[in-house]
Formats: structure tokens, sequence, C-alpha cells
């Protein structure tokens, strides 16, 4: 057996949230995946997801266990998976032998996720996993990851990425956090506070206490920094930026005038953002080093909602002066801004998908919500979801998910729920509690 290590993930440990050990991954040369065949085409109006199983991990039998369960919830969460249900099963097939393929293949499954948790002598664990694929009785990769054991959970997602992406050419996403408006009291007296958790629903942690009303987050692409607006009784809404490293917050934007819908440029430094004096509202960028401001659109009209391309090269935004709100697209200087979507009703709240390909926005018209999808040139738009108050879009980190937020109004509150770019897959995320304005994570080994 050889290992080729791979670079480490490298986590803050200072804050509790965040305080990971790094993850070392390594490959192993078990088996050769040449002839392996197992490939999930996503789309197209037949689409069906693709039957797996997730054998019990061996080794600790709690961390096993909680380890290849996060594995299954994964995949089914997705969407484009279906896990066979233990009790279906065959065998417990071992590690280090090539499971009864025969068995497998009367199950009706065509992808094997087997796996193992040891603990070394200074009680770290070595998570060891294969992919099988059933059908030609081939291993498509082999993997292990050394860490502590408060970060079991994390190795179950890092699998379950390595698993979806094999088979599904897509990219990764499993290994992220969404953060989002938790809403408790009542309706007319909301406590609104910033949390984050896992994409799971797992490990919720508060990040304000709900000394002010929390509106709007957004995660920085490349920093340990959240963005959003906050109000506190009696003042002015205002921008502020946390850090979940150290905990420290700033507020940007004049204590004379409102500023809001707060999004990061790529590379983090800048934030854009609109601020309204008057009866009007201009987007303006802000340098977050120097918090000196740049005001890229003037007018009568109200301009909000801004967001960066991926390559930061074009913002897009909504607006009403055409009259109703719209979505505009603009270079990041404010240069040749002009509207792509039409048709019936308003749009409002873009965001644009990491991969750039869509934009993804809240379409209300009849008295319903639609989140839709759009080419950044507002060509091809499709709805994916529609029904009473949808709002608020975000893009997992590989652009296949869009996480929103739905309220059914009355005395209740929202819910948050993602759904794939087919439109096919939808799946609610769970929250302590009401819950609005989410907002998905960049990879956390990617930051």
């Amino acid at each position: 057996m050889t290992d080729r290590p791979t670079p480490r993930f490298r986590f803050p440990r200072s804050a509790p949230l965040l305080a990971l050990a790094a993850l070392l991954a390594a490959v192993l040369g078990l088996a050769s995946p040449a002839q392996a065949q197992l490939q999930l085409r996503i789309g197209g109006g037949n689409f069906q997801p693709l039957p797996i199983a997730v054998a019990e991990f061996g080794g600790d039998p709690s961390l096993g266990g909680l380890i290849s369960g996060v594995v299954t919830n994964d995949l089914r969460r997705s969407g484009y998976f279906t896990p066979l249900e233990k009790a279906r099963f065959p065998e417990n097939p071992p590690f280090d032998a090539a499971p009864n393929f025969e068995k497998w293949r009367a199950t009706g499954v065509q992808g094997l996720v087997t796996g193992r948790v040891v603990r070394d002598a200074g009680g770290r664990l070595k998570v060891e996993f294969r992919l099988w694929d059933v059908t030609s009785g081939q291993q498509m990769i082999g993997q292990q990851y050394a860490t502590d054991p408060a970060n079991a959970r994390r190795a179950g997602h890092l699998i379950s990425d390595q698993a979806y992406t094999k088979i599904t050419g897509l990219g990764p996403w499993f290994d992220s956090r969404i953060a989002f408006v938790d809403e408790t009291g009542p309706k007319e007296n909301r406590r609104k506070r910033l949390m984050v958790m896992d994409q799971d629903g797992a490990n919720v942690r508060a990040i304000t206490t709900g000394e002010m009303s929390i509106v709007a987050p957004r995660y920085s692409p490349s920093t340990q920094d959240i963005a959003f607006m906050a109000q506190a009784a009696g003042h002015q809404p205002r921008v502020q930026v946390i850090n979940l490293e150290t905990g420290s917050r700033q507020a940007f934007g004049s204590v004379d005038s409102m500023s809001a819908s707060p999004r990061f440029s790529p590379d983090g430094r800048r934030l854009v953002m609109s601020v309204q004096q008057g009866g009007n509202a201009d987007i303006v960028t802000m340098d977050l080093a120097s918090k000196a401001q740049k005001p890229i659109t003037s007018g009568l009209a109200i301009d909000t909602s801004p967001t960066y391309s991926p390559d930061g090269s074009q913002i897009i935004f909504e607006s009403d002066r055409g009259g109703s709100q719209q979505v505009y697209v603009m270079g990041a200087d404010g240069s040749n801004p002009h509207r792509i979507t039409f048709g019936t009703g308003s749009a409002s709240q873009p965001a644009w998908s990491p991969r750039g390909d869509l934009i993804a926005y809240t379409r209300q018209r009849n008295g319903g919500f639609a989140i839709c999808v759009a080419k950044p040139d507002g060509t091809g738009e499709r709805v994916l979801t529609e029904g009473f108050h949808n709002e608020g879009p975000s893009f997992s980190p590989n652009g296949q998910y869009v996480v929103f937020f739905r309220d059914p109004g009355g005395s209740g509150g929202g819910k948050l729920f993602m759904v794939d770019i087919t439109g096919h897959v939808e799946q609610p995320v769970p929250t302590p509690s009401y819950a609005s304005d989410p907002t998905w994570s960049p990879l956390l080994g990617a930051r």
C-alpha cells in the first residue's frame, strides 16, 4: 500500500464554531478504478436517483455508525441517490476485502460505500472509505482522513463529497455551512439572530444574541467574515461585518443614512451595498481596509441587492428604475446598466452562481412567489419552485442547489428549503425555529 498525502486543510482554532483540526487525505492504492463506469447523468424528464448502499463503517462502533449515517443522509438529501435500507443489506462487508458483488447486485444497488473508523494511541481517528461500482465489481475511489473525534461528522461530509463528485461529475458541496436569520417570539416582535450551521442542519451556533435585528447575511467567498444589515432600536439600519474566527464586528456606512444588502467582492476585500438617502437608494462599493466609498449608481430609483459575478467583472442588482422591481446587470464600475428580466410580475433578490452560468432570483406574480434561474443575460428563465412567499435564494458551493426560505403567512414564520437547478429535487433544511435569509458558505476546505 502506498499513501500520497494531499495538502492539509487549515482552520482557525480560536473560535468554537470553526475549531476544526486539520484533515489529512491520502489515496489508498488498493484496487484499480480503471474499469469503473458508474456515472449518474443529472437532468432530463426521465431522471431517476441512483440506488446506492452505505454499509455501516467498521472499527469504532459508535463513530462508525455516526459517520456512515452522515454519508447516507447526505446522499439521500442530494436527491440524486436512493440509499438502500439497512434491513435489505445482504452482508456486512469487510473493509479489507472486496464485497460479494453478486449479493449486492441482487438488491438493485449500483454503488456501495464501505468504511472503517479506528483510533490511534493518541486518540485521533483514522477514517477510511471505499466507493465500489457494484455492476463492474471495481473500486472507484479509496481515501483516508486523520482527524480529531470531534470532527467525525465533518469526515462524513468529506466522504459524501468524494462519492457524489465521482458519480455525478459535479463539484462538492456537503462540506459547507449555511448562515441564516433565526426568528423567535411573536410575529409582531420577532427576535432575529444570526446563526450558522452545517448544511444538513447540525452543529447550530448563534453568532449574535438578538440585541439587534439581523437581515440579509452574506458569507465572504474568501475570508471568515459574514456581512449583514443590523438595526438597533432607535437607530438607522447599518451594514456590519463579523469575523467568525475572532468574533470582532465592524459597522460600515454613515450613521445618517441606511445601508443595506451587503455583498462581498470575490476576493473579500470590498463590499458592494445599497445606501439610502431621502427617497432613493444608490449602490456603492467600499474598500474594507480604508472604508473608502465609491457610488456606482445614481438617480431617483431604488437600486439594491447588488451581487458580484464570480470573476468580479459585473454586478447584478434589483431596481425600480423601469417602474417595477426588476433585475439589472452592469459593469463592476457601474458602466452599461441594462435590464435582464422581463415578462409578468417583478424580479428581485438576485444571486450569482459560483459557476457563473446562472443567476437565481425571486419572481413575484399573480399573488405567488417563485424561485427562478436564468442565464446571466436573462434568457432561459426557469421556475424551480413556486408558491406563497418563497424568497432569498443563495447558491450552494457547486452551483447545483439553491437554498431559500418559504413563509406560509399567518402567525407562523419562515422555514428553509433547498431546490436543485433542474427543479426535480426540493428538500427542507432543518433549523431550530423559524428561519429566513439563508446564505451558503464556500467549501470549508477552500478557505
